[in-house]
């Protein structure tokens, strides 16, 4: 239950502190529904009497973004997943979104929660995955850990979807770099078509510009990373002095930029940007492109985090 008698549409609440910040957590699909600095939103989230809307905050296993008419080929043969974008004809964002998860370690800064994919239509794979979310010093880490539990070779990939923002009423005024020097051009239906340069194109984001009026779906690969081997996503508000860095770690080979365009409830469009890390780009189950074949006992791991300065 949420604070005055409302009732969380996400179950159970699981709530993180360090110093100033608090995150949230929720058992309903294990994400993140809230992560603040004092009285400064980080996240812009999502009510605890909502069910999370767009992918808010959400883990996003054992795919992400979308496999084309749901449809793809395994070990000779062709499996056919449910079809969960109606509008588009594929299937979206994984089968972890809306089961609930259990906490499996836990203290005041930090959670684990184990979430299970058991063989069904269209994936009949055991897979279990872990996500540990942290607080400290550097802001929310976030450890996104899969077994295969099964006994045949499982296709995997997996990202993360959380809105974020720095205080401004649309995304338009958003200071936005991505480290990318490549682009992908999707299809009407979402699904990579080619893989372009970003130099020249309005894609172009690695010394940082104002959003503005673009409208953004788009995933960025070919990241160049620090010298501690992170790559930083920043989002800087219309002055210097306030902004937030999503930090892509090993695991964390592309990366997905969300302006919210079409979301279904038009009040919440372009008001938060997703910013999402992910393994693999859409349709990675037909295009290999990123995809992780996860042998028996096999294991992944990627990370990632979220950090405000300012």
């Amino acid at each position: 239950m949420g604070a005055a008698g409302e009732r969380a549409a996400t179950g159970r609440q699981v709530e993180l502190r360090h110093g100033e910040q608090r995150a949230v957590v929720v058992e309903a699909g294990g994400g993140l529904r809230e992560y603040a600095v004092g009285d400064r939103p980080v996240l812009d989230g999502y009510p605890v009497s909502a069910a999370p809307d767009g992918g808010r905050g959400q883990v996003l296993a054992p795919w992400p973004n979308r496999v084309l008419g749901g449809s793809y080929e395994w070990a000779g043969q062709q499996l056919r997943l449910p079809v969960t974008e109606p509008t588009a004809g594929n299937a979206i964002h994984g089968l972890l979104r809306w089961v609930s998860w259990a906490p499996v370690e836990q203290a005041e800064e930090m959670v684990e929660l184990l979430g299970s994919v058991w063989p069904q239509p269209g994936y009949p794979f055991a897979v279990s995955v872990r996500v540990r979310y942290s607080l400290g010093p550097d802001g929310l880490s976030v450890r996104m850990r899969a077994r295969n539990e099964g006994s045949d070779e499982a296709p995997y990939g997996v990202g993360m979807h959380p809105y974020l923002t720095v205080g401004t009423d649309l995304v338009d005024d958003v200071v936005l770099t991505v480290p990318a020097q490549r682009w992908l051009r999707t299809d009407d239906a979402g699904i990579p078509v080619a893989a372009e340069d970003v130099a020249g194109s309005a894609y172009d984001f690695r010394e940082g510009r104002r959003i503005g009026d673009q409208r953004l779906d788009t995933a960025f690969t070919d990241l160049r990373r620090e010298p501690d081997g992170s790559a930083l996503v920043r989002l800087a508000g219309p002055g210097p002095d306030q902004g937030v860095d999503v930090w892509l770690g090993p695991g964390a080979h592309y990366v997905q930029v969300f302006s919210g365009d079409t979301l279904a409830d038009p009040g919440r469009r372009r008001q938060g940007l997703a910013v999402e890390a992910m393994s693999c780009p859409a349709d990675s189950f037909n295009s290999g492109s990123g995809l992780v074949r996860l042998a028996p006992g096999g294991e992944h791991e990627m990370t990632w985090g979220v950090r405000a300065w300012g």
